[in-house]
């Protein structure tokens, strides 16, 4: 076995064992895990409200917005991210999702985000539901916002079926693409 063999063995082994923990265990209190993810919504929502001020408005407008409070993104030349979270329509929780992603290449390290999307139209929130997996690219694009110094959202980019916020510690994240990105049901 060569090098890079090893080093992709080894980073496949990590994201495995970095997603089943994080993924979290079958043995837990399935209402316990569902008022974790409520929780960590309502604060991931508040949090995107004060630091994009455009997302109230929109947020308003939307049939049911999906929100990943805590999306980790890590590896070592295999990578992965792995987030759990919820749909919300009118501000009630209709369903629990994952989110996950690989990706082979030049990669090292760890992030965390939190991930929203908004569903604008009610094509494109039905096709999501009853989609048993749903991937960003194939079954739908999602527009990322692009948020200016003053907050305002580019008008064209709103009027998109589905938009989306990503924010890390430092703030909105920009030229970002979710391209194979799969959200998936949580079975709880």
């Amino acid at each position: 076995m060569n090098r890079r063999d090893v080093l992709l063995v080894a980073g496949a082994a990590l994201m495995a064992t970095g997603c089943e923990t994080m993924g979290g265990s079958g043995n837990a209190d399935p209402a316990a895990k569902k008022r974790s993810i409520d929780a960590a919504v309502d604060n991931a929502l508040a949090d995107l409200a004060s630091k994009a001020a455009s997302s109230r408005e929109l947020g308003s407008k939307a049939l049911g917005i999906l929100v990943f409070p805590k999306v980790i993104s890590a590896g070592f030349v295999v990578g992965g991210t792995y987030g759990e979270g919820a749909l919300r329509e009118r501000g009630t929780t209709t369903g629990y999702y994952t989110v996950k992603t690989g990706s082979v290449g030049l990669l090292a390290g760890a992030e965390s985000k939190a991930m929203y999307l908004l569903f604008m139209t009610a094509d494109a929130l039905n096709k999501f539901k009853k989609s048993d997996g749903w991937t960003v690219g194939a079954d739908a694009g999602v527009t990322l916002l692009s948020v200016g110094a003053e907050g305002r959202v580019d008008t064209a980019t709103a009027q998109a079926p589905v938009v989306g916020y990503v924010l890390t510690n430092t703030g909105l994240m920009a030229n970002l693409s979710l391209d194979g990105t799969k959200f998936s049901p949580l079975k709880i």
